[in-house]
């Protein structure tokens, strides 16, 4: 006679949560390391989430879609103060009824730490792990005092050496993994391949425009771009202009804008890299983008701009200042690529900076010189495996 042993095998339950277009691309490549790392180890995995469609198509069961609910400023945020307060509901209604075993915190900065706050205090022994962390240790009034993350997290997985110092001098547990911006344009095509994927001559100049992933950047920071890149135009009539489309919704706002101020320019959706790797030069808004454009090696000028009151607030009331707002010259702690923000940000510094790095073979080289510095800190591939390992390790007690 044969005895079969009948047995069922535990399935853990990842609850990842974050928001709007940069989130929710770094969640998809995290949601696709952990599923690889979990089927390596023998585990079964189910991971809800807040995300967007990315990471739904990833594999992610969506609680709730934050890809456009997200703002950088006071002013600019009070359009996503209820959407946000309602989908922070639905999480916590959520975790607290639901067997969750680790939350991951991703980007998505106030939300997440309003979270991560109400998890420790309803559910002190939820593990917590923090993947893209709040830059503190750029923002000077902040990285003078405690850390907002303390008591709260209890693994922070670091994507800058500087981010593990200053977390680690806090006393909290933290490991650098890298940037995930490694992994993303480990295969990204190059000049040569875009251009004949886009149909641009190879001696065609071309400009990326990068000016909008939050609804405010249409409004305080798509005139700025395009008015430097009438200015260019003007200058040189055979330019030409791809702008990558980061979500649908934009495309008619953006189409619009390009009649308006005259562009020759061409509306690309889902070919951010094809678009970037192609161009000479790039203008864009600073954000994780400026480090994709460093990787693929083109040459960018950076801006921002916020609702001036907002600017106000921080610059006189919080006292808020930074070394630099650029990715690429916060890893270094130097200037490797031009920055506007503010009064700064006017279309003509922006078109001379682009025009000077079209046409100043010196300066680009500068620019390209400086890249190649800050690849080196930024960690080898393998970053999102690493960052699902630990998160693994962590899941299982190890």
């Amino acid at each position: 006679m044969t005895t079969t042993v009948n047995f069922t095998r535990r399935t853990y339950r990842l609850f990842v949560s974050t928001g709007e277009v940069s989130g929710d691309l770094q969640g998809a490549l995290l949601v696709n390391a952990l599923q690889r790392q979990a089927e390596l180890a023998g585990i079964e995995l189910e991971i809800l989430a807040l995300g967007g469609d990315r990471m739904a198509a990833a594999g992610a069961k969506l609680l709730g879609n934050t890809i456009t609910i997200g703002a950088m400023g006071l002013v600019e945020a009070v359009p996503h103060i209820l959407p946000t307060l309602k989908i922070q509901r639905l999480a916590k209604r959520f975790l607290r009824e639901e067997a969750i075993d680790l939350v991951v915190l991703l980007d998505y900065q106030g939300p997440n730490l309003s979270l991560g706050k109400y998890i420790r205090r309803h559910l002190p022994k939820m593990p917590i792990v923090n993947y893209i962390a709040p830059q503190e240790w750029v923002w000077s009034h902040i990285g003078k005092g405690k850390s907002q993350l303390l008591g709260i997290t209890d693994h922070i997985l670091a994507i800058f050496p500087e981010e593990a110092r200053y977390y680690q001098k806090q006393g909290m547990k933290v490991t650098w993994v890298g940037h995930p911006s490694i992994d993303q344009l480990q295969f990204a095509p190059n000049r040569e391949q875009s251009r004949a994927a886009l149909g641009i001559a190879p001696d065609q100049r071309t400009i990326a425009l990068l000016p909008a992933s939050r609804s405010q950047e249409l409004k305080y920071l798509l005139p700025v771009i395009f008015q430097a890149a009438q200015q260019i135009q003007r200058a040189l009539p055979d330019v030409q202009f791809w702008i990558p489309l980061s979500l649908e919704v934009y495309r008619q706002p953006i189409e619009q804008a390009i009649q308006d101020y005259g562009l020759q320019a061409t509306l690309v959706p889902g070919r951010s890299q094809e678009v970037i790797a192609a161009a000479d030069v790039a203008i864009s808004k600073s954000g994780t983008a400026n480090l994709e454009i460093a990787l693929l090696n083109v040459p960018q000028v950076v801006l921002y701009r916020l609702n001036r009151f907002t600017y106000w607030v921080g610059r006189t009331v919080l006292k808020f200042t930074i070394p630099f707002m650029s990715p690429p010259n916060l890893v270094e702690m130097k200037l490797i690529v031009p920055e506007f923000l503010q009064e700064q940000a006017t279309p003509d510094n922006i078109a001379q900076a682009a025009l000077e790095l079209l046409l100043n073979p010196d300066r680009r080289q500068k620019m390209l010189e400086g890249y190649r510095e800050m690849r080196c800190a930024l960690g080898e591939v393998g970053v999102c495996d690493r960052a699902a390992q630990e998160i693994l390790r962590m899941l299982l007690g190890e």
